[in-house]
């Protein structure tokens, strides 16, 4: 599932839209890692964002 684990970012519905005005369905997906972190003392493998990893609010093992 294309989720964050941490702040729930998922995938967003829309239209393409074109230069005559016709709309089609289109999906904007976060950009999603495997990551393996360390959580209480444990080793987990979870599925986080980018900007997640970035700003830190994880620990990787």
């Amino acid at each position: 599932m294309a989720k964050c684990m941490y702040c729930g970012k998922g995938v967003s519905f829309g239209h393409n839209v074109s230069h005559s005005n016709r709309k089609t369905g289109r999906t904007w997906k976060p950009n999603i890692r495997k990551v393996s972190i360390v959580e209480n003392g444990t080793h987990k493998t979870v599925t986080i964002c980018s900007r997640c990893l970035r700003e830190g609010k994880v620990e990787r093992s």
